[in-house]
């Protein structure tokens, strides 16, 4: 049974209840047969001291959009999905608004996965570039 787009976007917000991703109002927007498309509102909530977006909370929205992609694009049944390493270059402030964050396939393995995350904003002024490597382990 082939999933319609609306249904597979409804089952990964599913996924996000009770957890961080709930927590940032990240959702999941857009896929492709390569790519996976979340956005993340830049409010209070999401802000360093100093009033700008947090670039912990970046990386939180580039972690959660690589790791769900690997998710989709692997078989999940027999497998689960963990984020190993993750780097952020962050290259301009936010304050308000909204930021969307793409994963991109660098490398598809069997094992490992690299995802190259971009995070923009809503005129696709880069913010933050990232890159996410994840790992595929089987389920027992």
């Amino acid at each position: 049974m082939k999933l319609s787009r609306e249904e597979i976007l409804d089952r990964l917000a599913a996924s996000c209840k009770n957890t961080l991703m709930e927590t940032l109002e990240i959702k999941y927007i857009d896929f492709g047969e390569d790519f996976l498309t979340a956005s993340m509102p830049v409010t209070p909530r999401v802000h360093q001291p100093d009033g700008v977006l947090h670039g912990g909370a970046m990386v939180a929205l580039a972690e959660s959009v690589g790791s769900a992609a690997s998710f989709m694009f692997l078989d999940n049944k027999e497998m689960f999905v963990r984020g190993i390493e993750i780097s952020a270059n962050h290259i301009k402030s936010k304050v308000d608004g909204m930021v969307y964050a793409k994963a991109t396939f660098i490398h598809k393995g069997r094992t490992t996965q690299i995802w190259n995350i971009d995070v923009v904003d809503e005129e696709d002024n880069l913010i933050s570039k990232c890159k996410l490597t994840t790992i595929a382990l089987p389920r027992k």
